[in-house]
């Protein structure tokens, strides 16, 4: 896709969901939280179009509660899908059961202690967030678990964390290829093209968009009216590098090639591509004839082992590349936190940009 060298923002938005029934990609729409005792009830099952989950474990959670209410008030302005347990078997059953998205977590101290050492090492978990009011009971055990973040009194600071978090997760999910184009690239590339030719009509298709976004329960009311109402006061890259749903719901489709998304998007990834397309010519005058820029990253084990058998060989990036000229930003605010998780490694890309040769390329870039 369209390279842009710019710092990555987190996207999001909200919505509660109670436990699906062994769903790897969806979740029920309803926001009553599951009990192991409850009796099943039937409830349509939504899928879940970004890259990051929460998992929230409290033993009495009640949403009905004025203090879970703030809450949860807290976490719809922040995340896409929360979901809620009182029970920990089930908790366990949900998190080995995911795949493809990645897993933060709320925990109580009392049942932290006997889960987190039982979950610690599943792949998908990557970061853990014990909400207690007796901290100093916890803070010494916690320390020796590296995806536990902290203990926390208050909801507030987590949300914070759990911002990075996101937007992290956002960067590490990009998809990538190593020693070869792969063809779901190549895929992806036609795809792009017949997308760019489309002329079809943004407000009907913004329309088609936020209305299924509204039925799936991916994106809060208040973006989704936001999208509505001022979609076009902003350009492409704003709605694509804030704290919005857009970057996550379309590097999920990237990332799992589900034609249905990437169509649904198909007039947002127009918009992004003309309006990089119009930075670059813009800004070929000014800019150098040579420059570095760099981008920070997590990347699985098993993605880092094919990468250091392609050295001379090739990488594909499946998206909209996101990179920064200031080294220590991609560093300390991407690759360096990636390095916390047992599961993956931290990457610090050096991306050398020779604007000679890059002239000769159909891809635009800009910053």
């Amino acid at each position: 896709m369209g390279k842009k060298n710019l710092k990555p923002n987190a996207t999001g938005s909200p919505n509660v969901t109670s436990k699906p029934n062994k769903s790897l990609s969806s979740v029920a729409a309803a926001t009553t939280v599951v009990r192991r005792s409850a009796a099943t009830l039937s409830r349509p099952m939504h899928r879940v179009l970004q890259n990051f989950l929460l998992v929230w474990l409290e033993a009495d959670f009640d949403e009905s509660k004025s203090n879970y209410k703030k809450s949860i008030q807290h976490l719809r302005d922040t995340l896409a899908i929360v979901t809620a347990f009182t029970d920990v078997d089930e908790c366990i059953d949900f998190l080995t059961d995911i795949h493809d998205e990645k897993v933060s977590m709320i925990v109580s101290g009392v049942l932290g202690q006997h889960i987190i050492p039982e979950i610690q090492e599943c792949p998908q978990l990557t970061s853990i967030y014990v909400l207690c009011d007796n901290q100093s009971t916890h803070e010494k055990w916690v320390k020796t678990i590296p995806k536990v973040k902290g203990v926390y009194k208050e909801i507030e600071p987590i949300c914070e964390a759990l911002q990075i978090d996101r937007r992290n997760c956002d960067q590490d999910t990009s998809s990538i290829s190593f020693n070869r184009i792969d063809p779901l690239f190549m895929y992806t590339q036609l795809l792009k093209e017949a997308l760019l030719d489309i002329q079809d009509d943004d407000a009907k298709s913004i329309k088609e968009l936020v209305d299924n976004c509204r039925l799936q329960g991916n994106a809060s009311e208040a973006t989704l009216k936001m999208m509505e109402e001022e979609y076009r006061g902003h350009s492409p890259i704003w709605w694509y590098t804030g704290p919005y749903f857009i970057n996550s719901m379309l590097n999920c489709g990237l990332r799992q090639m589900d034609v249905d998304i990437i169509m649904k998007l198909g007039f947002f990834i127009r918009h992004l591509h003309n309006h990089i397309t119009e930075l670059h010519r813009e800004q070929q005058g000014s800019m150098p004839t040579k420059f570095q820029v760099f981008r920070g990253q997590g990347l699985s084990m098993e993605d880092f082992e094919k990468m250091k058998k392609t050295k001379g060989g090739l990488m594909s990036f499946n998206n909209f590349l996101s990179t920064s000229r200031n080294r220590e930003i991609s560093f300390n605010g991407f690759a360096r936190p990636a390095t916390k998780n047992t599961n993956s490694v931290g990457l610090l890309f050096v991306i050398n940009i020779d604007t000679a040769i890059c002239t000769k390329s159909a891809t635009p870039f800009a910053e």
